[in-house]
């Protein structure tokens, strides 16, 4: 078999290369651009934990002091063995629209009414449909309140990392104290049970909806890895938002924190935005959902 050089064929080839590079890289900033719809708000307005009521204060106190590295052992070895219900993501949205978040101290809105809050922030701003689909979705993993949960804190809230010491950059970091992995010779140090740099991958978030639902859809949907990644990552503020955990992160993790960040605005800014009008923008989403999950989703 004889070999030729073609020139020409490897300028064509060098071309193509190069311009699906171009194509991945607006694809990259078609998610990535700065949130456009949430301009004119007060920032400063949202996240107030100093002010914020006696109900929030005290979910915290109770999560911080459950979450521990046995418990996260434990509940994560019992999602694996259980299926809690069979139904369609429409469905789940419903039946998650009885629960009021007692961790949120910007909203007491209904669950429904923050997801398409969020899914038509995103939409506004002309952002793809699977990111989109992510804002519509990224709570759901709150049906953990309904299958047997222990309480709201091992469902809701900011998340950490357990098995080494407690971030001082984690809301209420004083609350820790009465956890019993606060003291314990190995879950107190810096690195715990971990090595240095090995990844978010590797390392145990405290158990609630983000690691739940992640879990859920990486198998049930085709939903992009970016899309998976704001899923699960959006209620990890002591990293997205403070910049805790860089002992424990690594290179891959930046691409993690990079939808994170492009997800953050439309989750957190869009909770003071007037109700949306659900029968009018259903069948939309539910054209959406289609295209992402099957018609019936293992919870």
């Amino acid at each position: 078999m004889r070999l030729v050089n073609d020139g020409r064929a490897f300028e064509q080839v060098s071309d193509a290369v190069d311009e699906v590079n171009k194509l991945k890289g607006q694809v990259a900033a078609e998610w990535a651009e700065a949130s456009r719809f949430d301009a004119e708000k007060d920032k400063a307005a949202f996240r107030q934990y100093e002010e914020a009521c006696d109900r929030v204060k005290n979910f915290y106190r109770e999560q911080h002091e459950k979450q521990t590295f046995e418990f996260n052992v434990r509940v994560r070895a019992e999602f694996k063995r259980t299926i809690h219900a069979r139904m369609g993501i429409w469905e789940a949205m419903e039946k998650l629209n009885t629960l009021v978040d007692d961790s949120d101290p910007d909203t007491s809105l209904s669950q429904i009414e923050h997801l398409l809050q969020t899914a038509e922030a995103i939409r506004r701003d002309g952002k793809p449909e699977w990111m989109q689909v992510a804002g519509l979705v990224h709570d759901l993993g709150k049906l953990l309140y309904f299958f047997g949960s222990e309480g709201q804190w091992d469902v809701v809230g900011d998340t950490f990392v357990v098995g080494c010491k407690f971030s001082e950059k984690i809301i209420y970091p004083e609350t820790f104290a009465n956890n019993p992995d606060s003291k314990d010779p190995v879950y107190s140090t810096e690195y715990g049970v971990y090595s240095p740099h090995c990844g978010l991958e590797n390392v145990m978030l405290s158990w609630g909806h983000d690691e739940y639902l992640y879990h859920v859809l990486k198998k049930q949907s085709s939903l992009p890895m970016d899309a998976l990644y704001m899923i699960r990552y959006h209620s990890f503020y002591p990293w997205h938002r403070e910049g805790a955990y860089s002992h424990l992160t690594n290179a891959e993790d930046q691409r993690a924190l990079e939808a994170v960040r492009a997800f953050n605005p439309y989750d957190l800014y869009s909770k003071s935005d007037e109700p949306v009008n659900v029968e009018k923008v259903k069948p939309y989403y539910q054209g959406l959902i289609a295209k992402y999950f099957p018609e019936v989703i293992e919870w």
